[in-house]
């Protein structure tokens, strides 16, 4: 891969850097990491244009084994546990105004959400125990630890059906999507983990209960901050801590599902016999092959390949010209989803414009 490539992957550490760098300025600079995102990136994408550039198959099993790519996935898991202590020391003790409060509420979980779950979606697909754990400490600064099930149990069995929560509905918009995803998937992920405990014999409400862990652990990770915090400083800052690290949580969680709904959209497998549907293949997901917004993703946009080949590393996933392909790359299409006439009115017409395409190419 090309060094100018392989650097760009280091360009998810750009966002908390405004963050922070936000923070000490000051007043509207909270917002820098905001408007880098959602305005700068958009931007970026149409000036930079798309990359069908894929590894050669010949490099593929030597990218794949680059440590340098680990690398990169295993310090940011470091990163984000240091980035979620600074911010709620800072919330601890920094006198922010109302407009400041909201601009950093806004920036910690384009972070920890942002950048942090879909790094947990890269770790939790890898059969290494360090990188399962990696993506469950992520998961747990996000109090979303039950994904690391779901996702991989749930949705990747299901995708494409209506089986599967994590799947959007043509004509569905995001907030009831947002609804049906997270509550679903959530109980989806507790009748799998007591399907794999009565397999083995074990009782749900034992200790090996995975999803009792996930419902603990975050609580106890900022009970200890808040309580270590409250110590230092000599007062009380149980609720400001609690309370932001809920909010960010509900905030990071959100942008993850905004993802799910743009990635599978009105995509819909075929049904062989009842029950029965065909198996996943590169057709079942939007992909964006946008430049600049695959760096800060790892590639999570080159969602195809992902999902027919789950286990492949986020840095050789590949380009494929005849799946559905979105109008812009995640950032504008994540406004564009919080706006469901809008989102309606562009995505629909494309749906349209690839299913007919699609029938053409069979022949229908």
């Amino acid at each position: 891969m090309k060094t100018a490539k392989k650097v760009g992957f280091f360009s998810a550490f750009i966002i908390p850097t405004l963050v922070i760098a936000g923070f000490y300025a000051g007043g509207w600079w909270n917002y820098a990491a905001a408007i880098f995102v959602f305005v700068l990136i958009p931007l970026i994408d149409l000036q930079v244009g798309l990359d069908d550039e894929n590894v050669p198959d010949s490099q593929v099993k030597i990218v794949s084994e680059a440590f340098y790519y680990r690398f990169i996935t295993y310090l940011w898991s470091y990163f984000q546990i240091a980035f979620v202590l600074w911010a709620l020391w800072q919330i601890a003790v920094y006198p922010f105004t109302a407009a400041e409060l909201i601009g950093f509420t806004i920036g910690v979980p384009l972070v920890t959400g942002g950048i942090g779950i879909t790094v947990a979606h890269e770790l939790g697909h890898k059969k290494s125990a360090i990188e399962r754990l990696y993506a469950q400490v992520l998961l747990m600064t996000v109090c979303y630890m039950h994904f690391y099930i779901e996702h991989n149990k749930g949705h990747h069995v299901y995708v494409g059906t209506p089986l599967d929560p994590a799947t959007s509905r043509r004509g569905e918009n995001f907030y009831a999507f947002w609804w049906r995803s997270v509550s679903r998937g959530y109980l989806h992920a507790w009748q799998l983990e007591i399907e794999r405990l009565r397999k083995k014999g074990i009782s749900p409400y034992s200790l090996q209960n995975m999803m009792l862990w996930y419902a603990i652990l975050p609580i106890i990770f900022v009970c200890l901050v808040a309580a270590i915090y409250s110590a230092i400083l000599h007062q009380h800052v149980w609720l400001p801590v609690i309370g932001f690290f809920m909010v960010q949580s509900v905030l990071a969680f959100t942008l993850l599902e905004l993802v799910n709904y743009i990635e599978h959209y009105g995509i819909e497998r075929r049904q062989i016999a009842p029950g029965r549907y065909e198996k996943v293949n590169t057709l079942h997901s939007w992909n964006a092959n946008q430049l600049i917004s695959n760096f800060f993703l790892f590639q999570l946009q080159r969602h195809s390949d992902h999902h027919a080949y789950a286990h492949k590393r986020y840095q050789v996933l590949r380009h494929i010209p005849e799946s559905p392909q979105l109008p812009a790359g995640y950032p504008a299409m994540i406004l564009l989803a919080l706006v469901p006439p809008l989102w309606f009115a562009v995505m629909d017409k494309k749906l349209d414009q690839w299913q007919q395409a699609q029938k053409q190419a069979l022949g229908m």
